[in-house]
């Protein structure tokens, strides 16, 4: 992570696939907000443009952004579960 330049608050190393087999995790990225108590709510996608283009950023709907924007303010997550896109996990058991 610090060679990517990454600072993630929390990174979870699962080699043997157990936190994504929990989660139903199905491609990578595949995203999951957790609240403080443990409940899921939100998992899917980061956005609704399936696609690697930078272009694609500024018209694009962060589902993300939202759900955290929405729990942070007291609010239900309006879109709780998206389909992911992404490159498929591997899972070797």
């Amino acid at each position: 992570m610090k060679k990517m330049g990454a600072q993630p608050t929390a990174a979870i190393l699962d080699p043997k696939g157990e936190v994504g087999h929990l989660y139903g995790a199905k491609t990578t990225p595949n995203m999951f907000i957790i609240d403080p108590s443990g409940k899921l709510i939100y998992a899917g996608a980061i956005d609704d443009h399936p696609t690697p283009a930078i272009s694609d950023i500024q018209s694009s709907k962060n589902y993300v952004s939202a759900a955290l924007s929405e729990a942070m303010n007291g609010k239900a997550v309006q879109t709780p579960v998206t389909r992911p896109y992404g490159c498929s996990v591997k899972y070797w058991q």
